[in-house]
C-alpha cells in the first residue's frame, strides 16, 4: 500500500479504486485526487500559432479536463466550447474559467452536438485517455462532427505502451484510423511535451475530407 503522507512522485500512480478510464468514475477520482500528470496547466506554443492562424475558427474540445485551452481562447473572444463527461473535471474548469465557465459544458463526446458548426476540434490528451477499443468510434464521430475542410487539430500521443492511459497509438494506425476521413495537412514535432508525453507527441493537422460522412 502506498503511503498517504508521502505525495506520488514523477512517474508514480497513486491507487485508485476506479479502473475503467471509458467510465466517468476513473477520471473523477483522479481530478479529485490532484494526479493529473497529463495537465499542461496552460498552452503550448503550437496551440496559440494555430489558433492565432484561424481565429474566426468556432472551437469544439472534447475530453477537456481542467480546459486551459478554452480559457485562453474564451479571454481572446474566440467561439469555443469544451466538454468532458467526469464532473469532477468540469468543476475544475468552470472554477478555473471564472467569468468564462459557460464554454464548459458536462457531455459525452459520442452524443454531444455543439450549438456552431465546429471550424476547428482540438485534440489534446483525448484519443490517448481512451480504451483502444473506442479508437475507431473516434474517427467515426469527429468526421460527423467536421464539415468538408473543416479540421482536426492538435496533440497526438505517438507510439506504443504496455498499460495506460495514456494509451499511445503506433503511426501507422493513427494514418490507418483516420484517413478514411482526413486528409494530413501539417505535421511537426513538439519539443516542450509533459514528462507523460516527452519525445512521442506530435503536433498534426489533419483536413476534413470531402467524401466523409455528414455531421451527425
Amino acid at each position: 500500500m502506498s503511503d498517504p503522507n508521502v505525495p506520488p512522485q514523477p512517474g508514480d500512480a497513486p491507487e485508485f479504486e476506479t479502473r475503467d478510464p471509458a467510465l466517468p468514475s476513473f477520471w473523477d477520482e483522479r481530478f479529485e485526487r490532484g494526479f493529473t500528470p497529463w495537465d499542461q496547466a496552460g498552452v503550448q506554443r503550437e496551440f496559440e500559432a494555430f489558433a492565432a492562424a484561424h481565429a474566426d475558427a468556432a472551437v469544439l474540445i472534447p475530453g477537456c479536463g481542467n480546459a486551459w485551452e478554452a480559457r485562453w481562447l474564451a479571454e481572446r473572444g474566440r467561439t469555443v466550447r469544451a466538454i468532458d463527461f467526469a464532473p469532477a473535471a468540469v468543476a475544475n474548469a468552470r472554477a478555473a474559467l471564472g467569468q468564462y465557465s459557460g464554454v464548459v459544458e458536462q457531455a459525452d463526446f459520442y452524443t454531444y452536438t455543439p450549438p456552431f458548426a465546429s471550424g476547428w476540434v482540438f485534440e489534446r490528451a483525448f484519443l490517448c485517455a481512451l480504451p483502444k477499443k473506442l479508437r475507431a468510434s473516434y474517427a467515426q464521430r469527429m468526421a460527423e462532427l467536421l464539415q468538408p475542410g473543416a479540421l482536426l487539430a492538435g496533440y497526438f500521443f505517438i507510439g506504443e505502451t504496455p498499460k495506460g492511459p495514456p494509451f499511445a497509438i503506433a503511426r501507422d494506425e493513427l494514418d490507418a484510423l483516420l484517413t478514411p476521413f482526413f486528409t494530413l495537412v501539417d505535421d511537426q514535432p513538439v519539443v516542450d511535451s509533459l514528462p507523460v508525453f516527452a519525445g512521442r507527441e506530435r503536433w498534426l493537422v489533419w483536413r476534413r475530407n470531402d467524401a466523409a460522412p455528414s455531421r451527425a
